[in-house]
């Protein structure tokens, strides 16, 4: 019997980027069980590094992104992306438009972009970004840039898929940060004020660290802010030496991904999926009110 998604593993490893576009399609369509069947997803030969980049709509995440992928090519890295759309509540399809706005790095074979509708999750990111991310290890990419749907108190998936997390930010989002204070914090290894330009970001900057000093769940280290533009370039290249820096090191997040809260939680994300996957299979053949009774018996 042919094993299309073992093939395209050995392809995959072998440096062929079309059978790495198929094997990423492929891993969505057969979900966790391809772990079982290829353990050598959960233990790859190399690890590329991920940088998870979330934030309120508007934030300028795609742009920045795109300014990420430029320099960090220009310092030998390869380089991932994985941009995660909202999906539909009635579809559950997705424009997965983030596609358009990374044109000008097609061509670049070091490069590789695949959008991904969220599919509803709750935490901002598909559980199938789970399985995707460790393709990206074998296929022998440095740096993966992790792009969510936004953030709130539901949304902390990315923490448990990244392994730094940035949650950018505006001068305009002052208001706001109040409300969403306590994602932010579990979910942040860095604050980046974006747009740091325009006029009141070192307020709103001067504002951030006040509200995280005196917040009593602040990590007692602090959490870093940059203030960045990424339409202009002021602050990315500290940003980029801070990947780079931490894409090299051999220790910490490479024995963070280990961590047993780490995988229990990615084991609950990937088992959800496939029970609400069973869920929807077992309502689609309902035909009557015998039917729907006869489920809870």
């Amino acid at each position: 019997m042919s094993d299309q998604t073992g093939d395209l593993l050995k392809a995959t490893k072998a440096g062929d980027l079309r059978a790495f576009a198929k094997l990423l399609s492929a891993l969505e369509r057969e979900g966790p069980a391809a772990l079982k069947r290829h353990p050598e997803l959960l233990r790859p030969p190399s690890m590329a590094f991920r940088f998870g980049i979330t934030g309120p709509p508007g934030a300028g995440k795609s742009t920045l992104i795109g300014r990420l992928i430029g320099l960090l090519r220009a310092q030998g890295l390869r380089v991932g992306v994985i941009a995660v759309d909202p999906s539909s509540p009635f579809t559950r399809g997705a424009i997965l438009g983030d596609r358009i706005r990374y044109t000008e790095h097609f061509g670049d074979s070091g490069v590789f972009i695949r959008s991904l509708g969220s599919r509803g999750s709750l935490g901002g990111l598909s559980s199938s970004a789970y399985l995707m991310v460790r393709a990206f290890d074998l296929a022998g990419f440095d740096i993966v840039l992790l792009e969510t749907v936004g953030v709130g108190q539901t949304e902390l998936e990315i923490m448990n898929v990244a392994d730094d997390v940035a949650v950018t930010l505006v001068p305009e989002s002052g208001d706001s940060i109040q409300g969403m204070k306590a994602g932010l914090l579990e979910i942040a290894n860095l604050f980046l004020v974006n747009k740091g330009d325009r006029p009141g970001a070192d307020v709103f900057v001067r504002e951030l660290e006040a509200a995280l000093h005196l917040d009593p769940r602040a990590p007692a280290k602090g959490i870093p802010i940059m203030k960045i533009s990424a339409l202009t370039g002021d602050g990315i290249d500290a940003l980029v030496a801070r990947l780079v820096s931490m894409s090299k090191e051999q220790g910490t997040w490479r024995s963070r991904r280990s961590d047993l809260e780490r995988v229990r939680n990615e084991a609950k994300s990937l088992l959800r999926t496939e029970a609400e996957r069973s869920i929807s299979e077992t309502v689609s053949h309902l035909q009557s009110l015998e039917d729907f009774a006869s489920l809870f018996k």
